[in-house]
């Protein structure tokens, strides 16, 4: 569990260098960091000169947390995230999470990069996350609970906040926008899923499947943080089509769908109260 004097010399250091109090945080995945290039009057500060931060090694991830204005709002933006496939510790990939609540952030919106499983969802197509299924029978809070941050017991019920979802929904429908909607299951890679797991996936009732967000979507839960999820669908799974799997792939679609992944999430912001 993380330390709350942990917490707070991260928090510390980087009001160090901005005096911005930012109330929506966004965790951009792979290949979507182009959103904290929208950042204005921008502080960014590397992963790496932030205390008790992790270093991530994973391609389309620029280690950088970027800090400023957007539509009107003060956010903050972690440009690439950790992932438990690189060997971090659920402590280390959820940690930024927690500077967040520290910072002032009280809107998470997460965002990754994964393979669609239902076979009605295409390459390209963003999904709006309903709920998720943990594969990994890992979870960030087990150990002790650090009753500053959290319950013991926090509820999933909600964990993706429905007044954002429905905020999320009002925003694509006046973009003219194909928002799909579904279940995202988790699962640790960094192998992708053979195809007898990916008709298990689909028997259980995801939509799509994923190596990152649910451990910090858990984190921000425990946090009382809203939370918003939206996954770009970058490849159909394994098994569904006759060709094998590939990051560039994932980078490249992710890269081809950023005009509408940009237009939607500044919609919500603009919308966000």
């Amino acid at each position: 569990m993380h330390k709350t004097e942990h917490i707070l010399e991260a928090k510390d250091y980087i009001m160090t260098k901005t005096n911005i109090t930012p109330e929506v945080g966004f965790v951009l995945g792979s290949g979507l960091g182009i959103l904290a290039d929208e950042i204005e009057n921008a502080v960014i500060i590397p992963y790496v000169d932030i205390p008790h931060f992790a270093k991530s090694s994973a391609i389309g991830h620029a280690n950088e947390l970027v800090i400023g204005d957007l539509m009107g709002k003060k956010v903050v933006a972690m440009k690439g995230r950790f992932h438990y496939y690189e060997g971090f510790s659920l402590d280390e990939v959820t940690f930024p999470i927690r500077v967040m609540k520290a910072l002032g952030v009280k809107n998470l919106i997460i965002t990754n990069a994964c393979g669609a499983v239902n076979t009605d969802f295409k390459p390209g197509d963003l999904m709006l996350i309903r709920d998720h299924i943990n594969l990994t029978g890992a979870n960030p809070l087990i150990g002790h609970n650090n009753d500053d941050l959290g319950t013991r017991f926090p509820d999933m019920t909600q964990a993706y906040t429905p007044e954002l979802r429905d905020l999320a929904k009002k925003v694509a429908e006046q973009l003219d926008m194909n928002l799909q909607e579904g279940v995202y299951a988790w699962w640790t890679g960094p192998t992708y899923e053979t195809p007898a797991e990916i008709r298990m996936i689909r028997t259980l009732g995801a939509d799509a499947v994923g190596m990152s967000t649910v451990p910090e979507v858990i984190v921000a839960r425990h946090s009382q943080m809203n939370v918003l999820g939206i996954s770009c669908l970058t490849n159909m799974a394994s098994g569904i089509l006759d060709q094998p799997l590939s990051h560039d792939e994932v980078i490249e679609v992710a890269s081809k769908v950023k005009t509408n992944f940009i237009a939607l999430l500044k919609g919500i912001l603009n919308e966000i109260a």
